[in-house]
């Protein structure tokens, strides 16, 4: 979905049914519960959230993307400050982030309803780490829902909303990446909007500080313990009676795997983890003869199920690696000895296809990282789809933490005096202004020699092209302000700052060896829109003039996937050739070739 996506007829007078995604339901069901401003930060699995709540009328809902996650946090806080519902949403890193304002609204509570849309991702599909959100939940003292297929998701959401006002906290709606990306059919209704709830003038319970802390430290406890008997009583945690041979207490998208390989096995549907429903576990454990928590992740329902002092099973059978399934769900039971073994598949005939994570052909992030190449450079890298420079052919990346660390960590590095190479710190435009800039202040203000190279692509490239701050335009496609980035970080005290062509390999070569010999900060920005996201780039494609071929496979370093190899050969070796439907013509590859073998314009040949 572009994240530019044209508002349409969303509202619906009557329940009708809809193919919505997790993601697009959580939407739904904020947009059903008259929320009235949403903000986040993309990041998948969680981005489609506020691009579907971008497509809902401007009128009903003040839909944005926030610098990062605790600015959107913030921004949803102040929201429900003036009584308003408000969403924020997240992938569950994005929650590290928004850690610190989410502990301290704890705190203070809530006026309007306040919900964290986190959607953990299992499997590390497209993360740095695999942490599980609900241990937050506990951290901070606010209530966990887990949906378990998208109408929950919708239903949960508006759900959170009436908790989060009832009992004055946040809430957090946990999703995963199965749930948020798989479309199911979902059932439908109409916005109901709320009452003015004007902002209520008490700093004594608006303020954050030490004295207001610890008068409410007494209330969140019992806030918790009224949490845990609404849990209890709640519809949406629901006793599925039938063999009670085996009990298996569940929650969230591992529900339906349980269903599917134990159908008439009985079940403790949890609404959430976190508080846990201590009565209904207690009288459901009593009515099984031998009782199974299955949870991804974490062991978290399980440790505080054990703790209560009742034998259970969990993760001795079923992995905290990676997303649940059907099929190692079944192996779970099979190993607790519930189920027998299935015969094995037949073996798969041919092996499967092995696509090697690489950069898109014509990236402009090549051109960039073939000038870092080598070893006689530090590269501290940074999160985006960059990071994939840290694989060869390139090579050109030594370090990659988290979302805007590429700048401290190359500070660290020049003023620890251990590392005598040049420092080069490599971060992407929209990362950069997620949490680069008070680094780059940082380094300045301490005097650090590093190199900065600012990678401008114009976009949110790993997420599906969203746009953000640099690009001059908001998650609904109107035209606003756009950073200027030289004129950034000249005010963060940065002198020498220098433009260049990402496709322009000689300049950017040459532009960065200068800013390595800068005693001091060096800012050097490659400029190049992402070809593929929000609009896909195509040029003119080049092929390769087989006689001028040497097979020195120069042009290889690049790491271009539209470079192949061919099946002629030159001395022993390889030649290459152009997949020409992947060439959009950047001419990179012509400008590290020695003999001038790139020739303009498709070749007409299909060898």
């Amino acid at each position: 979905m572009s994240s530019r996506a044209a508002t349409r007829d969303v509202r619906a007078t009557t329940h009708d049914v809809r193919p919505l995604t997790g993601n697009e339901a959580i939407a739904r069901g904020a947009w059903e519960a008259g929320v009235t401003l949403a903000s986040a930060y993309p990041g998948t699995p969680s981005t489609e959230i506020l691009e579907a709540l971008a497509t809902y009328p401007r009128e009903d809902v003040h839909a944005q993307w926030s610098t990062n996650e605790k600015v959107a946090l913030d921004v949803a806080i102040g929201a429900s400050y003036c009584g308003a519902r408000a969403l924020m949403a997240a992938k569950h890193v994005g929650l590290n982030v928004a850690a610190d304002a989410l502990l301290s609204q704890s705190y203070l509570g809530v006026h309007g309803g306040l919900v964290l849309a986190i959607c953990d991702d299992p499997g590390i599909h497209s993360s740095q780490t695999e942490q599980d959100t609900r241990l937050y939940a506990h951290l901070a003292v606010v209530p966990v829902l887990e949906p378990a297929d998208a109408q929950e998701a919708l239903e949960y959401t508006r759900a959170a909303f009436e908790l989060s006002e009832t009992f004055a906290t946040p809430v957090i709606v946990r999703s995963t990446t199965r749930l948020s990306h798989t479309r199911a059919a979902v059932r439908v209704g109409p916005r109901h909007t709320q009452p003015a709830r004007p902002f209520r003038d008490e700093p004594e319970r608006n303020v954050i500080m030490p004295s207001l802390s610890r008068r409410q430290r007494p209330r969140i406890l019992e806030r918790e313990r009224q949490l845990e008997t609404w849990f209890g009583t709640t519809p949406l945690t629901r006793v599925e009676l039938d063999d009670t041979r085996i009990g298996v207490i569940t929650v969230g998208i591992a529900y339906v795997y349980v269903k599917e390989v134990l159908p008439t096995a009985s079940i403790l549907k949890l609404a959430g983890s976190y508080p846990l429903a201590r009565d209904a576990i207690r009288d459901f454990a009593a009515q099984v003869d031998r009782l199974f928590v299955v949870e991804e992740l974490e062991p978290f329902i399980e440790t505080e199920v054990r703790a209560m002092g009742l034998a259970a099973d969990g993760k001795a059978f079923f992995t905290r690696i990676g997303e649940l399934s059907a099929e190692n769900v079944r192996e779970g039971f099979v190993r607790a000895g519930v189920l027998e073994p299935r015969a094995p598949a037949p073996a798969v005939p041919f092996p499967p296809l092995v696509r090697p994570p690489v950069l898109c052909a014509g990236c402009p992030h090549i051109g960039s990282y073939h000038a870092l190449r080598g070893d006689d450079i530090r590269v501290t890298g940074d999160i985006g789809c960059y990071t994939l420079a840290a694989l060869k052919p390139l090579a050109a990346m030594d370090t990659c933490v988290s979302m805007g660390s590429s700048i401290g960590n190359a500070v660290g590095m020049s003023l620890s005096g251990a590392e005598r190479k040049p420092i080069v710190a490599t971060i992407g435009d929209s990362t950069f202004l997620h949490g680069g800039i008070p680094a780059l202040i940082d380094a300045v203000y301490n005097r650090a020699n590093v190199t900065v190279l600012l990678l401008d692509n114009h976009t949110v490239a790993m997420t599906g092209g969203q746009d953000h701050p640099g690009t001059g335009r908001t998650l609904r496609g109107d035209t606003t302000h756009q950073i200027d980035y030289e004129a950034l970080c000249r005010a963060c005290g940065v002198t020498w700052i220098r433009r260049i062509d990402s496709y322009d390999l000689a300049a950017g070569h040459q532009t960065l060896r200068e800013a390595m010999e800068y005693d001091g900060v060096a800012v050097v920005i490659s400029d190049r829109p992402c070809v593929l996201d929000p609009v896909r780039i195509r040029g003119t494609p080049f092929h390769i003039a087989a006689d001028a071929c040497t097979a020195c496979q120069s042009c290889m370093n690049l790491g271009c996937p539209a470079l192949i190899w061919s099946d002629d050969m030159h001395e022993g070796r390889h030649k290459v050739r152009v997949d020409e439907a992947l060439c959009i013509g950047c001419a990179m590859c012509v400008q590290v070739c020695p003999t001038d073998g790139f020739v303009a314009g498709a070749s007409g040949t299909d060898r």
